[in-house]
Parts: structure tokens; sequence; C-alpha cells
């Protein structure tokens, strides 16, 4: 009677020991990866914004383990922090603005040798005014269906301005970095309205020269606040910031970085130069740690967003509620309070090869500085090309990539194809139609009424 039950157990038998084998196997692969690595445990920094989740999926999925990586993630106070502290050696790579690179490539403020082989993210971002001044600008907003038409332009802003000039009153704005994204868009958006908002000299670096909006920098956390006091009346920044102002009915977001400039860089993975020079083997499982978790933050439309966000809302990571990191992070935006639409590309973390370093992202930032005075001469286009390829590195994306697609982790068709250049077609996406040609900067820059050729 007990003879059938034999075959049974022997199965169970050999199914535990083929587990344990399966186990044993995967753990020696683990420590053989690790014996390969330079350098195994790291400190990554980063800010508290959503676009910082790549980082906190690849810890939590477990995909820096299977790197051989023994990773601390460590929130920091400011961007120029984490760039000082990645700079000392502080920080093995942090989460960082795709333009902070450029600032300590061409002097200004903090030198750093900052090189970066990933994208974050594409777009994120959105520019928030306060209830007062969103009420001065509907009257020149068009309507549709009892709703404000989107995209918004700085043109509706321009009257407020005046008003504030004639009482005497400065209008300041925030941004999170003089050599940041942040007041790259926020500058982009007023001067496609008509509004300067001010240049950079040498020995100043205020950046308010002429400007008739004055902006200066606020930590991303304290943005709401900042402008709840009446500090500030408006301010650029990323997610949960601009959110967390309409749940607190403080201000309204008038435009998302999607509608200001389509699919944009926002956020890089960045190291010093010394890291990636010494430390080759572990930057390329740094960025294969970080394919996988882009990956799986855009899969199947989405899908994965919900526990992404309760991932992020956790206290080590950007510790906001949930429903306020919902609330741009799984596919729609709020702008005024009840004005909920869909924008599915909010944050881009892999689709569209989000997350290859192209060249054409990198000069379009150089050519951003130079119009506002970072760089304070006019440089030949070959200049451009030249900082791109001192910050940018794509051979390090691809060799993390192709590793990945003979693991089976990846497919080839999630990546560029070999050959690419770095360099974007020509594109108009952008809130005042002006054409940006990244074999061309210096044309481009000729293309503006407000700002520096």
């Amino acid at each position: 009677m007990n003879q059938p039950k034999k075959p049974a157990l022997t199965r169970l038998v050999r199914a535990i020991s083929a587990a344990a084998l399966i186990s044993s196997l995967t753990l020696s692969a683990y420590v053989s990866a690790a014996e390969k690595l330079e350098k195994e445990s790291l400190k990554l920094g980063f800010i508290k914004l959503t676009d910082m989740a790549p980082l906190a999926v690849a810890f939590e999925k477990g995909f820096f383990d299977e790197e051989g990586l023994s990773v601390q993630l460590e929130a920091q106070a400011n961007w120029k922090v984490l760039l000082d502290r990645v700079t000392s050696g502080e920080l093995d790579g942090a989460h960082m603005l795709a333009t902070l690179p450029f600032g300590g490539a061409v002097g200004f403020g903090t030198k750093a040798d900052i090189v970066s082989a990933f994208t974050m993210t594409l777009n994120g971002d959105a520019i928030t005014v306060s209830n007062d001044v969103w009420k001065q600008m509907k009257p020149q907003i068009p309507m549709e269906g009892g709703k404000p038409v989107h995209p918004i332009k700085a043109d509706a802003l321009k009257p407020v301005l005046e008003k504030y000039k004639a009482a005497g009153k400065p209008f300041n704005m925030a941004m999170t970095f003089p050599v940041g994204t942040h007041n790259m868009k926020l500058r982009y958006w007023l001067a496609a309205g008509g509004i300067n908002p001010g240049f950079y000299e040498p020995g100043d670096t205020s950046g308010q020269k002429g400007a008739e909006a004055m902006l200066s920098v606020t930590p991303p956390p304290q943005m709401p606040a900042t402008m709840d006091s009446g500090t500030i009346v408006g301010y650029c920044v990323g997610e949960p910031w601009n959110q967390q102002a309409v749940f607190k009915g403080i201000g309204v977001p008038v435009i998302s970085d999607f509608e200001l400039m389509k699919n944009s860089a926002e956020k890089i993975f960045g190291v010093s130069k010394a890291f990636a020079d010494k430390n080759p083997k572990t930057h390329i499982a740094i960025v294969k740690a970080l394919i996988r978790a882009s990956l799986w933050l855009d899969a199947e439309g989405n899908k994965n967003r919900n526990e992404a966000v309760e991932m992020l809302s956790q206290k080590q990571y950007v510790g906001a509620d949930a429903d306020v990191l919902a609330n741009s992070m799984t596919g729609t935006f709020e702008y005024e309070k009840g004005d909920k639409r869909a924008l599915p590309d909010f944050n881009v973390f892999a689709r569209y090869n989000g997350f290859y370093p192209y060249y054409s992202d990198a000069i379009w930032s150089l050519t951003q500085m130079r119009r506002w005075g970072m760089v304070s001469e006019a440089k030949p286009d070959s200049w451009y090309m030249d900082i791109a390829k001192q910050v940018y590195k794509p051979d390090v994306f691809m060799a993390a990539a192709k590793a990945l697609v003979a693991e089976g982790k990846a497919k080839p068709s999630d990546f560029p194809a070999d050959g690419e250049t770095g360099i974007k077609p020509p594109s108009s996406d952008f809130i005042d139609g002006v054409t940006f040609d990244a074999s061309k900067p210096n044309d481009y820059l000729k293309q503006f009424a407000i700002g520096l050729k």
C-alpha cells in the first residue's frame, strides 16, 4: 500500500536537491560576479524626487545583488552637497540633474570631472505658480469645456509680471540649482513668453542681470512651503513637489516639461571620472542593474508603476504620500485641483531608448548654458560635441546592454542598434516651435530673441 508513495517521495527529494543545486549555482554566480568587480560595496546618493526610482527599484528588486553589488542608498540635502560628495569620493555615484556634470566640465560653479553612461529619466518636471498668480493668469488663458487649454504659455504670465513691476514688487521664482535642468526649463518657458529670466556674468553667479523674473535656488522638498510662505510665487521642480502643491491647495502646476520640450533628458546617473577609470567593471554592473530597473518601470504600459509608488513612498526614498506620488507616476497629471489629465509619458525611464546617453541631449544642455551666460564666450560647433563626449559614455551603456542580452535578461530590441551615433534627428517639439539640430548648435542659438548667441 505504501509503494505508490515512493515515486512521489523520490520526486520530492529530487526537487529539493535540484532547488538546492540551483540555489548553490546562483550564489556561486553572484560570488563569481563579485570577485570580478573592482569594488563591491557602494554608497549611492539621490535627491528625494520620484525620478530616483531606478535606484530604488534596482535595490528592492535585487538587481544590484544579482550584479554582485552591495549598495547603500542615501538621500542628500541638495544638489551641491550631492555633487561635492561624488567629487570627493564620499559617494561612489548618484542620481543627478542631466545638466549638472556640464557645469564642472566648463568651469562654472564647482569644478568636477563627472561622467555618465546612463540617463535615469526623460521628462518628470513641471512649473507651478501660487494660487494668486494663477488667478491673475487665467483671464489670458483660452478655455475649452470649462477647462484651460494646454499647453499654457508664459505669455499668460506677462501681464502679472507687469502688475508686480508697477507695484515695485519683485517676481520671485525658484529652481533647484543654477546648473540644473529645472533652471534651464524655467528659463526656456519664461523666455518663450517674452519674459527675460536674466543672465549670468563672470564674477556674478546670481543669474539675475536684466531679469524680469528673479530666479533663485530652493531645495526640492522645501518648495511648496517656501511658496506658501510668500517668499516665492512659483517654481520649477520634479515630482512629487508640484502635486504636493495641488494636494495642499497652495498652487497650480501650469505646464509639464513633456508639454514644454517633449522627452528631454531630465536625470542621469553620474560617477566621477576617477571612479569610472578605476572601476570599469563595477561601472558596467551598476548600469546593468539600472537598465533592468528602468525596463521594469516602463514594462507593459506602466503596469508596475503602482508597486513603484509604494516603494517610493517609504521614508528612506521620497517619503511622500502614495496618493501624491501616484498623481503623476501612474500615467496622469493634475493641474488645477480636479483637472486631472492623461499624461502617460510624464515619466519615461526606458521607452524611446530614454535611458541611452545621447550626445544630442548633452549638446542641448550646453546650448542653454551658453544662452544664459554660464558659458561666457561663443564656442565653435565642434566644442559642443567635444564636451558631450567628455561627459557621456554610451560605450559603457552598450557594454551593459549587450551583457544583459547575452544573459537573457533583456532583448536586442530594448536598445539602440549597433552604429547608433548618439545624435537624435532635428526636433521642433518645444513650446516655441524652435527647431533644435544638435549638429548646428550655434545656428540653434541664433533663433532665440532672448539669449546670448
